[in-house]
């Protein structure tokens, strides 16, 4: 469980205090700082192989590149615009929601964010007060905790393992509801996992959270991102007598290539959009106009370059596990959405390894850096340690050359 808002050492003197005691707390995205240190080493000459990112190596697509190019030229593009997003964004958004999940929103239950990640922090602190608990399922995205507590919320973790999938129980929900329990955080398809829930398992949560009134908010960034038998399916559609305290965060990054970009957007009640949409007037005021035209053009547009990733992503994925569960000592579920693996190295720790001994997933991380020059993300990031995060949204070749370091590398551990 995380605290919440910290509290500054009265013993200091208000003025001699250098950092907030509230932005004090953020840890740095351990995602982004791996991506970082291994684009550093690579352009240092070291041949590095990073699995950290969760970036589509594709290219946007080129229609929506020319219609950022076109906006570009356009003078109405370079002043300001509302700050809620453009309004034939917005409708586009909703008539994507209903084309792509069955969920029929209004244009102006819609807010269109600088990036998923805005989306999911200004819903947090649309609707937490100080002290409001939210439940969250583990191994969780790292940005979410950090979200909760900067909007005052406590995040209370639900912690699954490969035993179960990555999913949790409604029976380990109910463990962890207190009278303060506002909101559960749903996430299917899963960062860090690639946990796709059941139809039947998400009207099992969206009943339980219907039961005992609570909100949800449910990001459904790789919705398009399933696999094989899996099926998404949204909460607000599975349990509709949730949607009146429903919201839902999603964006352009992920499905069509646009990480870049930084457009996401939130749904929910005309109540908290306006809310939102009050704090981003102040936050940014508008999404930048030209990448908001570019997401137009995606979302508007129909899913083949969507599919064609797909495609790839599938591969990559069927190949990665294979690798990864050949590795005496690692554990790895075959993730059913997204573009993630995360195995479990716990049969790993504290064996020897070219003389050293990890006795963390951190430190097993930092090893793997060292010796086979491939970037991975401990579990610890995620709330579980004792797992690393393999994002397989990297060349096929890049990919296998990675994997197969990892397995001579880890192939050497004795006890």
């Amino acid at each position: 469980m995380s605290a919440a808002f910290p509290h500054p050492d009265p013993s200091i003197r208000p003025a001699d205090r250098r950092v907030s005691a509230r932005i004090g707390a953020i840890a740095e995205s351990a995602t982004l700082a791996v991506d970082a240190k291994a684009k550093a080493l690579k352009a240092a000459g070291r041949p590095v192989i990073g699995f950290g990112a969760g970036e589509p190596d594709f290219p946007t697509p080129g229609y929506i590149v020319d219609a950022a190019v076109a906006a570009c030229r356009d003078p109405k593009n370079h002043r300001y615009t509302p700050a809620g997003g453009l309004p034939e964004l917005k409708a586009a958004i909703a008539a994507k929601t209903l084309r792509d999940s069955g969920w029929a929103v209004d244009a102006s239950q819609v807010l269109v964010t600088n990036g998923g990640k805005q989306a999911i922090y200004e819903a947090f602190a649309a609707i937490l007060d100080p002290g409001d608990e939210v439940v969250v399922p583990a191994p969780y995205w790292t940005t979410y905790p950090e979200s909760i507590q900067l909007a005052g919320g406590v995040a209370v973790d639900v912690v699954a393992d490969e035993t179960t999938g990555y999913k949790v129980s409604v029976e380990q929900l109910e463990a962890a509801r207190t009278e303060n329990t506002k909101v559960l955080l749903f996430v299917s398809p899963s960062n860090p996992t690639g946990a796709v829930y059941t139809r039947a398992e998400v009207e099992a949560v969206g009943r339980w959270a219907a039961e005992h009134g609570l909100w949800v908010l449910t990001d459904e960034i790789y919705e398009h991102l399933v696999y094989g038998d899996a099926e998404f399916v949204s909460l607000p559609v599975a349990v509709p007598e949730l949607a009146g305290k429903c919201i839902v965060v999603n964006g352009v990054a992920k499905t069509y290539a646009m990480t870049g970009w930084r457009v996401g957007w939130v749904i929910g009640p005309q109540d908290v959009i306006k809310a939102a949409t009050n704090l981003q007037s102040h936050a940014t005021s508008n999404v930048s106009n030209v990448a908001q035209v570019a997401a137009l053009a995606a979302v508007s547009g129909d899913l083949t370059a969507v599919d064609e990733m797909k495609v790839a992503f599938d591969r990559r994925r069927k190949t990665i596990v294979r690798m990864l569960n050949e590795i005496a000592g690692v554990v790895c579920p075959e993730p059913e959405g997204a573009f993630y693996a995360y195995p479990s190295v716990k049969g790993l720790l504290d064996k020897e390894i070219r003389g050293r001994r990890a006795k963390s997933s951190a430190e097993l991380a930092a090893l793997i850096l060292d010796e086979a020059e491939v970037a991975v993300v401990p579990g610890e990031a995620f709330g579980t340690p004792g797992y690393l995060r393999l994002s397989y949204a990297l060349g096929d070749e890049d990919l296998v050359e990675g994997v197969s370091r990892l397995q001579r590398l880890l192939g050497e551990a004795r006890d």
